[in-house]
């Protein structure tokens, strides 16, 4: 063999070994694509299928419930309107984003400022605070559940505005846990500036160090509101329901007496409700990431 066929050998050799681990590569990338669309679709399947459903009679939603609407099961938007005048669904709508809206903020300024003066004032009585934070997000809901319910009667909580509170004691484990990470991160220069210029303690809080927080705010006030919203046992629990209901306590409550469920309007009303929650965590989830991983990783 001549010295020019070995080099073109050893050149082809050289290339193949390059070559391989592109195609290894590309292989696993296939296949974890093709995986997590399968896990998608799983995922999408069920919501897919309440909204399907919600444009079916009654009586089709049980007897054909993973077929698409027919001309004899088509409904059009009987069930959303029957769900909107039958049931106050528009009332219960209204107070779960007055209790959403509301207890997100109180929720991250009370515990961003709480997370700020955690991490500045080193000391025995802010290193408790900040465990019992976290260690808040140990215990299980179903621990305290009927305490809670007879103290939120006593203290006069059983309200819009009073269950408001009780949101703030529960998210606030979370929520410190994670401006705590990020404070960390934020130089104590700067606050000192700020100092020097004359610049008060309140003063610093919201003109320096909240604005850098809004990574944080944005990931944390994602996270508190999709749970608010979503959440079935504690207003059940601490509301008068006789006077204040939310959506999910409204769902409920479609179903009747003797095993009677509306099966149409609880469809319309799951897919009424899932909507803004969807379009809020689209306009705002590339905030998700940034902030958990500033919060939880710094510092």
């Amino acid at each position: 063999m001549s010295e020019k066929n070995k080099k073109e050998s050893v050149m082809e050799n050289a290339e193949e070994k390059v070559l391989k681990p592109k195609k290894r590569t590309s292989l696993w990338s296939l296949l974890g694509t093709v995986f997590f669309t399968f896990v998608s679709v799983a995922f999408l399947a069920p919501i897919f299928i309440v909204l399907i459903n919600s444009f079916k009679g009654k009586a089709f939603i049980n007897l054909e419930t993973f077929k698409l609407p027919t001309e004899q099961s088509f409904v059009g938007l009987q069930n959303y309107t029957e769900a909107i005048t039958q049931y106050d669904f528009i009332k219960a709508v209204g107070w779960t984003v007055f209790i959403t809206v509301f207890s997100v903020a109180v929720i991250l300024i009370c515990c961003s400022m709480t997370a700020w003066y955690i991490t500045r004032v080193q000391n025995k009585l802010t290193k408790f605070i900040y465990l019992l934070c976290v260690f808040s997000m140990v215990i299980p809901f179903q621990m305290v559940m009927f305490t809670l319910s007879g103290t939120a009667d006593s203290l006069h909580l059983n309200t819009p505005w009073g269950i408001i509170i009780v949101y703030l004691g529960f998210g606030a484990g979370l929520a410190v846990f994670m401006f705590c990470g990020f404070v960390k991160a934020i130089p104590v220069e700067i606050e000192e500036a700020a100092t020097i210029d004359g610049c008060s303690p309140i003063s610093t809080f919201f003109r320096v160090v909240l604005p850098m927080l809004k990574p944080t705010y944005i990931s944390v006030g994602i996270l508190e509101a999709m749970w608010i919203w979503n959440d079935f046992l504690l207003p059940y629990l601490v509301l008068d329901i006789k006077k204040y209901k939310t959506i999910s306590i409204v769902i409920q409550y479609m179903k009747g007496s003797y095993g009677r469920v509306d099966m149409g309007a609880i469809m319309a009303c799951l897919i009424m409700a899932i909507i803004p929650v969807v379009v809020f965590y689209l306009s705002a989830q590339k905030y998700i990431i940034k902030g958990v991983a500033d919060g939880a990783v710094k510092g």
